[in-house]
């Protein structure tokens, strides 16, 4: 695999988990022994992902640095931009752009949780895939609640943001892989009617050219969006439950770290 850097988007106001935001940010809670950020680190080493760019508010900053340093014992290299206001999941794409000089890079929200058998050789696929761009997808109860992938004529076309009436029950999870056209790609993006500049709206651009490629999160993979209290007290139970049973944390790297 060529050398991919990582970005992950760890701004934003945390708003559904005020009060207990207020003060910092989501990604720095605890999850059972480890914060958040950890595991999203954890998962793109797991990956072999070593070069990361962290998207951060900037009262933030010092905070994740204090934790993180320049990720020289995570054996990694971790690197720190400003977002100024939560202007979308799009704009980190936006921040990272000089960040961005590999053939491909990996996006991943720093609320997402993946984890299970045979998650890596679905990455691993999408990251060499010849499409611009790759998304994953995942099978929900509730699809009206997230970015939904949209089908007719027995063809995917492209994703709909929390649709009404969805005709799949497929939701688009935290990550997303990207090349270089991206660079282009989100200068022509429009700020939504909530003044951000959508994931679901530069996907669909990819969509339009037919240069996207799907894949799916089977059964036995975990996927958690700990934004909200019961998706966050679900991952901290999860990490319990699972590293208890097992003996050893969930991902190796996390058993040679020393704070």
């Amino acid at each position: 695999m060529n050398k991919i850097k990582g970005i992950i988007l760890a701004g934003g106001s945390g708003t559904r988990l005020f009060p207990i935001t207020k003060s910092v940010s989501k990604q720095l809670l605890p999850v059972y022994n480890k914060p958040m950020i950890l595991l999203s680190i954890g998962f793109m080493i797991s990956l072999g992902i070593k070069d990361i760019l962290i998207i951060v508010r900037p009262k933030d900053r010092v905070l994740f640095k204090r934790l993180l340093g320049n990720g020289v014992k995570f054996k990694c290299k971790i690197t720190f931009k400003n977002q100024n206001k939560p202007k979308g999941i799009a704009e980190a794409l936006k921040i990272g752009k000089s960040f961005f000089n590999t053939k491909k890079i990996l996006l991943l929200l720093g609320d997402n949780f993946f984890y299970g058998h045979g998650l890596k050789d679905i990455v691993f696929n999408a990251l060499n895939s010849k499409k611009g761009a790759s998304i994953f997808t995942y099978q929900v109860m509730n699809p009206k609640l997230y970015g939904v992938l949209n089908k007719k004529n027995n063809k995917y076309t492209n994703i709909v943001e929390k649709p009404k009436k969805p005709n799949t029950n497929l939701a688009i999870p935290g990550i997303y892989i990207y090349d270089q056209k991206v660079k282009k790609y989100i200068n022509s993006l429009k700020p939504s009617k909530r003044g951000e500049l959508e994931i679901t709206d530069l996907n669909n651009i990819y969509f339009s050219h037919k240069d996207i490629e799907i894949f799916h999160l089977k059964e036995g993979i975990t996927w958690m969006d700990m934004g909200d209290f019961d998706s966050y007290l679900d991952g901290c139970m999860f990490i319990s439950a699972t590293e208890k049973r097992q003996g050893f944390p969930i991902y190796n790297y996390f058993k040679k770290l020393s704070f």
